[in-house]
């Protein structure tokens, strides 16, 4: 199983035409046949097959409306892709036409315009995830969002994380493990998002096929002291976490928009104290999360050196060209790891 998104997803694209759209909608035609329409105002009717540069793998059906894209191609899933002026409207338009899961990926949405947002969908049957995320991913069946599919390998182990990069850190080093992954959440690093730690857990918790978690959190509110309380009471599978940010000065924002400590609270002390509190194991390096992760599960592992990021990138279900390429750069950088001094020393040899 899986959360979130699965084969079952019907996946409309707000902003399918702008450039961030038509590229990662490319990678997503890619992954599967799941996209089943775009929007993009003003040009319904349109079938989109990309741009010179960026080619969809199939015909998409465009739409002036998200309401339209429902009624006309069933959709069920809505991924954002449109300017942050406008990201908040796209959210609201989503949860209108009926959208169960939406995802925005936009960045730099005003904290108003998303608390807005926000308010409006509460207590409706929706779930939001993001902004400012990577998306969501279940190895093997789909990919919504912008993380590099390549990377991932189906599995059992769950992801939840407020950072992008550390997402794809973290995946790589599993996938190195041959630790695959059932889903992966990125839920955004902004003050005001849809999903929180908490809401992830419970979306795990009702997953029988997720054996353990990778919580990554960071500096700033208290989303992970919250996941923390929730966990001790209600998740008994293993959990590894790291907290990012363990050296920002307090009042300085580190990165995300909600990654700052104000008022002396949500210090990545705090936050790992919390964490061990609940019986949570936290590593202090991010190099650590994969093979914390195997120990937690009982996977023995002949090394506790992670390949290199090559290797990393060849999961179970990477674009064959991608692996290829991995592979080659793979032999290459063995090639120049081996020690040349003996074949100088044969050569001096010789002439004495």
């Amino acid at each position: 199983m899986s959360v979130l998104v699965d084969r079952k997803t019907r996946l409309v694209v707000q902003g399918i035409t702008g450039k961030e759209g038509t590229f990662h909608t490319s990678q997503m035609t890619a992954y599967g046949k799941y996209v089943v329409a775009g929007v993009t105002p003003g040009k319904g009717g349109l079938k989109y097959k990309g741009n010179d540069k960026d080619k969809l793998k199939y015909e998409v059906p465009i739409y002036n409306s998200v309401a339209d894209a429902v009624k006309l191609s069933r959709a069920n899933t809505s991924v954002i892709f449109v300017p942050p002026a406008f990201a908040a409207d796209a959210i609201i338009e989503a949860a209108e036409a009926g959208i169960k899961t939406i995802i925005c990926i936009t960045e730099g949405i005003p904290t108003s315009d998303m608390v807005r947002a926000y308010n409006y969908i509460k207590d409706k049957d929706v779930h939001l995830v993001g902004p400012n995320c990577p998306g969501v991913i279940s190895p093997g069946k789909c990919k919504v969002g912008i993380m590099p599919a390549f990377i991932h390998r189906s599995g059992r182990v769950g992801v939840i994380s407020r950072s992008g990069t550390l997402t794809y850190e973290a995946v790589g080093q599993l996938t190195a493990l041959k630790i695959g992954q059932s889903t992966c959440i990125g839920i955004g690093g902004d003050p005001v998002i849809g999903t929180r730690f908490v809401d992830a857990f419970k979306l795990f918790a009702d997953d029988r096929d997720t054996d353990g978690i990778v919580m990554i959190g960071e500096i700033g509110g208290t989303a992970e002291e919250e996941a923390a309380a929730w966990v001790k009471k209600n998740y008994k599978k293993p959990v590894v976490a790291f907290i990012a940010g363990q050296t920002a000065p307090p009042g300085r924002r580190m990165g995300h928009a909600g990654a700052i400590i104000s008022g002396g609270k949500g210090t990545a002390e705090e936050k790992m104290k919390a964490l061990k509190a609940a019986g949570i194991t936290v590593v202090k390096s991010p190099a650590d999360i994969g093979i914390t992760m195997a120990e937690a599960l009982g996977i023995k592992v002949k090394s506790k050196k992670v390949t290199k990021k090559v290797e990393q990138n060849i999961g179970k279900n990477a674009d064959k060209k991608t692996a290829k390429k991995d592979k080659k750069t793979l032999k290459k950088e063995k090639k120049k790891d081996k020690p040349k001094h003996k074949k100088k020393d044969k050569k001096k040899h010789k002439k004495r």
